[in-house]
């Protein structure tokens, strides 16, 4: 008998009934979800068939399609610029530094101080109130109506500017201020306002009014080495931030702007009416009213006696970073640190700057610069980052990229000195491709086969290509860069020959080092010592410090330094040529004229001088071996002033060879008569015996000159 199927079949449980329910219902859901979306979509693509516009409407509509599609386009390209700037949100940037550095010169004089500001953070709600508005009314009047990025103020701003006809109010907001301060430089780069948006918007929604406030306060420099309104409220006035009077509180609100500028204790006048625009500035905000400022007008703000030393803030911020390394390995974190600045040479690296800026600027269209000097041993004894540091705190010297153009060529001629190649050695100035880079010489000519030391000596661009691609690769000189004390990140790029690497100026000053110091690297430092408050030598660069290595053969530098030194001599470097004394060096000057270089040593120092704009902007023709030729020379002869002058490694004799001197002479007299007779094919503006006439007036007053001039006296005035 065979069994009912219907009786076999196992009964279905509640579980199994409701596993299928639930299927049908995602396979039925999922369908009519399909369903609706291919009718929307063709309901969306009829409607477009029958979208017709005419006339107007049709301008409208085409501009704000267009407009979608560059809004869409702008927010990815601005993103993308903006992401290198996120990742400095990553660490902890909230925190203040818990390191709290008294720094010393040779002499063991105070000379600055930097880290944790010497006194407590007051918070903004115990802050007295005139002061808060004092800062509003000047910095962001509507900082608590804005998130981030204050429209009707960057208006106003414009307006006020051109009303003026020059820069009278700034448009950022407080803040912008403050993501530039925590997050970014201060170079005047379009990519770099992007990112400061940005972050200001971050700050905005991941920070409280007050919080963003606090930090801004908090972090700001103030001038006269100073950092926050708190430590300012000391230095300037003797007093507490909570003690301060409305007249004290404008003043300290006018340094906002420009702390070098209207510092109390460098220029009280200058200061005490940038307190009476804050002044006003709170009257037009509406914060108080003109009867309420009457009295501090009347009663301007006294300032602490302070003297007029000007703190050398950009070889503190240097000193500071390498006094926190060496902190973190001995567990030291407040400290006393003797430095190896020497404030004459620092003081003289700063007037060569600003006096040839002052000079020449505006003629070669170049505004900043920045220089480092080295001890041959090493110590660092000026650090010039730029010329205001109440302007800027963006250090030039140990943070700024900007290519060297020819200035890196020793590196490469260095690497072949180690590879066999000497002086003598001859190389092909002619054409050459290297995977379809064609480098050209300056003067878009080629000269065949000269020596090594030729094409040095003039500058050659295609000698040290052919050396790199023919005989050494790239990666030996990226090597030997390195070795010498290089830290910028060399791009490895066959036009890296010719200096389109970025490098900062304390790089070439220390890779140059290498060469004034006998080819040992390791040497450079800031800090000779760090204390403890009680006295106790906690750090010593003698004992303490890796030892100094050996990067170059003693017959490279012999090699490489007898052609360094004849570049001031005849080469493109005459303008940093000094008095009687040998030096050595090398220019660099970049594409459209960007970048102009020029480092170089003698037996007892070595200087690294850049000049160009924070913005890119081409120069006017400014070349290495002109204005930064002439900032190394004014500062260098300064420099060596009643030293004892030390031989060049390799280098016999320190002091200028006669026979030398006149092949020199000889050589600027051939340049002087070529020029003369450009000059015999142009038609005379004088006539012959005029411009005898001249010259031997000329002669006459420079002959009575030299016979009555007293003795130069002995001061940097006189250079």
């Amino acid at each position: 008998m065979v069994d009912d199927p219907k009786q076999s079949r196992k009964p279905r449980t509640p579980m199994a009934g409701r596993l299928l329910a639930l299927d049908a219902w995602i396979d039925s859901s999922v369908y009519d979800a399909g369903f609706r979306l291919r009718e929307a979509w063709e309901e969306v693509t009829v409607f477009f068939r029958r979208f017709r516009v005419e006339g107007w409407r049709r301008g409208l509509v085409e501009v704000a399609s267009e407009g979608f599609t560059m809004g869409a386009a702008g927010s990815v390209v601005l993103l993308a610029l903006a992401m290198p700037a996120f990742e400095e949100t990553k660490h902890d940037w909230r925190m203040q530094d818990d390191f709290a550095v008294t720094f010393l010169d040779r002499a063991g004089n105070e000379i600055g101080r930097r880290g944790i500001i010497q006194r407590e953070s007051i918070p903004v709600d115990e802050l007295p109130d005139h002061v808060v508005k004092a800062v509003l009314a000047t910095e962001d009047r509507r900082f608590f109506e804005h998130y981030g990025i204050d429209i009707l103020g960057l208006l106003r701003a414009l307006s006020e500017n051109v009303r003026a006809n020059s820069v009278v109010q700034g448009g950022s907001s407080i803040t912008q201020q403050l993501a530039k301060n925590l997050f970014l430089s201060n170079e005047r780069t379009v990519e770099r306002k992007i990112n400061e948006a940005f972050l200001a918007l971050w700050l905005e929604a991941n920070l409280s009014k007050k919080e963003i406030l606090q930090l801004y306060l908090d972090r700001a420099y103030m001038g006269g080495g100073t950092f926050g309104i708190a430590a300012a409220a000391d230095f300037y006035f003797g007093k507490q931030v909570k003690d301060l009077s409305l007249a004290e509180a404008a003043m300290l609100a006018g340094l906002f702007k420009a702390p070098a500028r209207y510092a109390p204790h460098i220029n009280l006048p200058a200061a005490r009416a940038r307190a009476n625009v804050v002044l006003s500035n709170l009257v037009d905000a509406g914060f108080m009213t003109e009867g309420q400022v009457l009295p501090a007008r009347l009663h301007p703000a006294d300032v602490v006696d302070r003297g007029k030393i000007k703190s050398p803030d950009y070889f503190l911020d240097f000193a500071f970073d390498e006094a926190r390394r060496i902190g973190r390995q001995i567990g030291v974190r407040s400290m006393v640190a003797r430095t190896t600045i020497d404030l004459d040479i620092q003081r003289a690296a700063e007037e060569s700057l600003e006096f040839n800026l002052r000079q020449h600027g505006t003629e070669y269209g170049v505004t900043e610069g920045a220089i480092v000097v080295l001890d041959t041993n090493g110590s660092v004894r000026a650090v010039v980052g730029g010329r205001d540091y109440g302007e800027s705190q963006f250090n030039r010297a140990t943070r700024a990229l900007r290519q060297t153009g020819s200035s890196f060529k020793p590196y490469v001629y260095a690497t072949a000195m180690e590879h066999g190649f000497t002086p003598d050695s001859v190389i092909s100035d002619g054409p050459i491709n290297w995977n379809g880079w064609m480098p050209k010489n300056y003067g878009r000519s080629f000269s065949g086969k000269m020596t090594l030391s030729t094409a040095l000596i003039k500058s050659v661009n295609t000698v040290p290509v052919r050396l790199a691609k023919d005989h050494l690769s790239l990666t030996p000189i990226v090597e030997l860069a390195k070795a010498m004390g290089v830290e910028s990140p060399l791009n490895g790029h066959k036009t890296m020959v010719l200096g389109t690497s970025g490098m900062t100026v304390m790089d070439q000053a220390t890779g140059y080092n290498v060469f004034a110091d006998g080819g040992f690297a390791g040497t450079r430092h800031g800090i000779t010592q760090i204390l403890t408050h009680s006295g106790d030598v906690a750090w010593d660069w003698e004992r303490d410090a890796p030892k100094p290595v050996r990067v170059l053969s003693e017959q490279a530098v012999a090699a490489m330094n007898s052609i360094l030194v004849r570049i001031p001599e005849i080469g493109t470097a005459r303008r940093a040529a000094l008095a009687n004394i040998r030096s050595a060096g090398k220019t660099g000057t970049t594409q459209s004229y960007r970048d102009a270089w020029y480092v170089g040593f003698t037996g007892n120092y070595t200087a690294a001088v850049w000049l160009g704009n924070d913005d890119f902007r081409p120069s006017r023709n400014m070349t290495g071996g002109s204005l930064p030729a002439m900032v190394w020379q004014r500062l260098m002869t300064y420099a060596h002033r009643n030293a004892e002058i030390r031989p060049i490694p390799g280098i016999e004799h320190p002091f200028v060879d006669p026979a030398i001197a006149a092949k020199a002479l000889e050589s600027e007299k051939l340049r002087m008569a070529e020029l003369a007779a450009e000059a015999a094919e142009r038609p005379a503006i004088l006539s012959g015996a005029m411009t005898q006439y001249l010259r031997d007036l000329a002669q006459a007053l420079h002959d009575a000159a030299r016979r009555d001039a007293p003795r130069p006296p002995d001061t940097l005035s006189a250079l």
